[in-house]
Order: C-alpha cells, then structure tokens, then sequence
C-alpha cells in the first residue's frame, strides 16, 4: 500500500489549526503545518484554514513570505482545499475594515452580510451554527457527495464570485449565497468541516480521495 499523501496546512498565525489536521489525518492524508514556501513545495495538495479577519491574514501570509509562492503553488494545479478564510482568500479583494487585495485567482469581492433579511427581517450576523449547503456543479469531488448536506458556519462576511459557475454549494442566510466555490484544481468552503461531524468527513474523505487519485 502507497504511502498517504501530503497536504501542507498553510499556517499564517491565524488561528488553532490542531482540529483541521486532525480532520486531514483522519480522512487518510498525511498533514503537515508549515508557515514556509520551502514546507509545501513538495507537497501533493494545499489546505488553507483560516479564522479571523481579512486583512490580518493577508499581512500574516506577507509577513511569512507566503503570499506569492502559494499563489504560484495554487496555479500550478496541485490540489488545493480552502476553508473560511481560505475560500475569501482567492478573491480580488475584501471590504473587510477598509479594502484589503486577496490572491487575484478568482473574480469577485468578499462583503459583509447584510443586517436585514427580505422584508426587512432582522439577520444575525456573524452567521453561526448548522446551516444546509446544495451542492451542483460537475467538479470530481463533488460526485461523492449527497445533494445536499449541513455544515458549520462561523462567519460575518461571505464572497461574492463575478462568475456564476464558480460556485458549487450554495447556502441561504436571509437570502443564497455562495458556500463553496470551485475551479479546476481548487476548491474552497465558506463553512469548517472540520468541525461538522460527518458532513465534514465525507467532505474530507472526499478530498483525500480527490488528491490520491
């Protein structure tokens, strides 16, 4: 039997990443942390986590070096799974405090929820608990998924991709938006998994498939 793949978790100093290596390493991968270009050159797959602000992780990937390699790592088709942050991350730019630039990589802005709802019915941000994400779309890993499933959100602000095709799950908080976001070798959730019990692990599981294969 081969040995498991190795997935960098990208550490910017954002965050406990303990859960999500643990998630990785129950779904087969072989996990390893690294706040350095050096420690994911040869890894089979990427994972960026991510809690927090915007802004204070874009200087933390600066301040490590990170922002360009990772970029160039993402765009050279290794497999990549963003989480929270990790999904925001690959827009062009957030309006988290003030304006911040993401990675580029896919067309769109990252904004604050609304406080009101349809009618003018107040809505609770952040957006936190179980909420259920529909999954479409034709990207492989989503072929071992049910149509629909519920996951763990923790977030106040959520992406806006330019591009309708981008998004592969969809989530309603007062009105749809995009829970997951995919294209080609990348794919990124607004939601942890890590955190969402079996839903989380099929998801996991089939990553690490994904990656394997």
């Amino acid at each position: 039997m081969s040995p498991p793949r190795r997935a960098a978790v990208i550490d910017y100093g954002c965050g406990n990443l303990r859960s999500v290596v643990r998630a990785l390493e129950r779904s087969g991968l072989d996990p390893r942390v690294t706040d350095r270009p050096e420690g994911f050159r040869d890894a089979h797959a990427l994972v960026l986590p991510g809690v927090g602000n915007f802004s204070d992780a874009v200087a933390g990937l600066e301040k490590r070096g990170l922002t360009e390699p990772l970029r160039d790592a993402i765009q050279s088709g290794r497999p990549y799974l963003g989480i929270c942050l990790g999904l925001q991350l690959l827009f062009e730019r957030s309006l988290e405090h003030g304006e911040s630039p993401g990675f580029g990589l896919l067309r769109g802005e990252v904004r604050r929820f609304p406080d009101e709802g349809p009618g003018g019915t107040r809505l609770r941000v952040p957006h936190i608990g179980w909420n259920e994400v529909r999954w479409s779309g034709s990207h492989p890993l989503l072929r071992e998924l049910p149509e629909r499933d519920c996951y763990y959100f923790v977030h106040s602000y959520r992406a806006e991709p330019a591009e309708a095709d981008l998004v592969v799950g969809w989530c309603e908080y007062g009105k749809p938006f995009a829970a997951a976001v995919a294209r080609e070798n990348a794919i990124a959730v607004q939601f942890h998994p890590e955190k969402s019990q079996n839903a989380g692990r099929r998801l996991l599981d089939a990553f690490a498939r994904w990656v394997s294969a």
